[in-house]
């Protein structure tokens, strides 16, 4: 036997190195959060980014960092009530952890009548509200009253501790702030087991109240139970843990998910075009220039800078498709350095005049041609032609019409000379031939 020894040996010591089975837990399921995880968005399965300068633009996400970087964010302020369970099955040891877990939250918290204010609801067959919301305004004497807190050990009345807070921690009485302020209302439930009464209606009636619901399951938590207590989306407010040794862990992760977290860092804000932090959370949305805010506050519309006349250009202002607007001159200017001023062109200068002889600047930032001396410009208004040659072409042409006009007359004065010598023939004859008639 004992020359075996060394082998069974080395068999039990392989044996020990090897990794346990993998055995599906309660949380393998969808709509549960296991500790260590991250869920697909929101809170608290999104870790906040770092955010850019208090009052200094910022568009789109930012890069994952720590839940309470410098800047990053500071904890909104709550009224918050945690609800746990200390019935017989959390053992003694197990519900200091709890009150472990309750007073590391309480640590991520800003505290005081303005900001957190903390209750506290002890249950198992039995209800107790250790103390209400408005008892402690520090987290010193806070941490010492969770610190004091001691178990019930019997039943896990889960719907009549919903319905407690409910009705008696969340009072403007016992010191929740009401409607008008828009302090949300949150209440933690942490149970290791199934609940002995109906939680599903009552859970249903605290949430419709405005109660927003987070369920802390524990090792043999009724993983259906939790889903019913929990506020919607589920992979936001459930959480599960397996075992009261690591339940402390999860208030790292309230911690980010009452994180007053920078809308610009993250890329949530909806602006068009520029995300502004504006610190503890808040922003506001401003538009690149050119463009005006619309009354949504988010979006972003072109400002018609030529119709508003607020421009500046001396001649023409032309909108452009960016928002902004350009200046233009009348035809015969130039735009100055200043891109707003126009300067009549010197087209002379330029060379551009087309003027045979002489170019000349006109006020109005045109031009005219002119002729030298002993020319005369030409219906173009551009060539020039000389005076001389002119002259010399109209002389022509009247001497041409001189001799046609002569010609003409000659003609007229000959043809009438012939019918003159005709008609005295025609009177002689006429004469003759009266004067015969008398005579016989």
């Amino acid at each position: 036997m004992l020359r075996y020894l060394p082998g069974l040996l080395l068999l039990l010591w392989q044996l020990l190195l090897l990794p346990p089975p993998v055995v599906p837990g309660p949380l393998d399921r969808p709509g549960f959060l296991r500790l260590g995880t991250r869920g697909p968005g929101g809170n608290p399965g999104r870790r906040p980014a770092p955010a850019a300068p208090t009052g200094t633009p910022y568009s789109g996400a930012g890069q994952h960092g720590g839940a309470r970087g410098a800047g990053v964010c500071k904890s909104m302020p709550l009224d918050l009530v945690f609800i746990i369970d200390s019935s017989r099955s959390v053992r003694p040891l197990e519900f200091t952890k709890v009150k472990t877990f309750v007073s590391r939250v309480i640590d991520t918290l800003d505290i005081g009548p303005a900001d957190t204010r903390v209750a506290v609801v002890n249950y198992a067959s039995t209800v107790k509200i250790e103390f209400h919301l408005q008892t402690h305004s520090d987290k010193q004497s806070l941490k010492q009253a969770v610190a004091r807190i001691t178990p019930l050990s019997t039943g896990t009345m889960s719907g009549l501790a919903i319905q407690t807070a409910m009705d008696e921690a969340f009072t403007v009485e016992a010191g929740a702030r009401g409607p008008a302020s828009n302090i949300p209302k949150v209440a933690i439930i942490v149970t290791d087991g199934r609940p002995q009464d109906q939680v599903s209606e009552v859970a249903a009636r605290a949430q419709a109240s405005g109660i927003e619901l987070y369920a802390v399951g524990v090792d043999r938590a009724d993983m259906e139970s939790l889903k019913m207590m929990a506020s919607e989306p589920l992979d936001e407010h459930v959480f599960y843990v397996e075992t009261y040794g690591v339940i402390e862990k999860l208030s790292s992760r309230f911690q980010e998910t009452f994180c007053a977290l920078d809308p610009c860092v993250l890329g949530t804000h909806q602006c068009q075009h520029v995300c502004v932090s504006d610190g503890e959370g808040k922003h506001h949305c401003e538009c690149s220039q050119g463009y005006s805010l619309n009354a949504d506050k988010k979006t972003c519309s072109v400002i018609d800078k030529c119709a508003l006349n607020t421009h500046g250009c001396e001649h023409i202002c032309v909108n452009d498709r960016t928002g902004s607007y350009h200046c233009e001159c009348y035809e015969g200017y130039t735009l100055n350095e200043d891109r707003k001023t126009c300067s009549a062109q010197d087209q002379c200068a330029l060379g551009t005049h087309g003027c045979q002889h002489i170019c000349v600047n006109d006020r109005a930032g045109s031009h005219h041609c002119e002729c030298y001396e002993g020319y005369t410009l030409n219906e173009d208004k551009k060539t020039c032609s000389a005076i001389a040659e002119a002259r010399r072409l109209i002389s022509t042409e009247d001497a041409c019409a001189c001799e046609a006009t002569l010609a003409f007359q000659d003609k007229v004065s000959s043809y009438l000379q012939r019918l003159n010598t005709k008609l005295d023939d025609i009177l002689e004859k006429l004469q003759a031939n009266e004067y015969g008639q008398i005579h016989r």
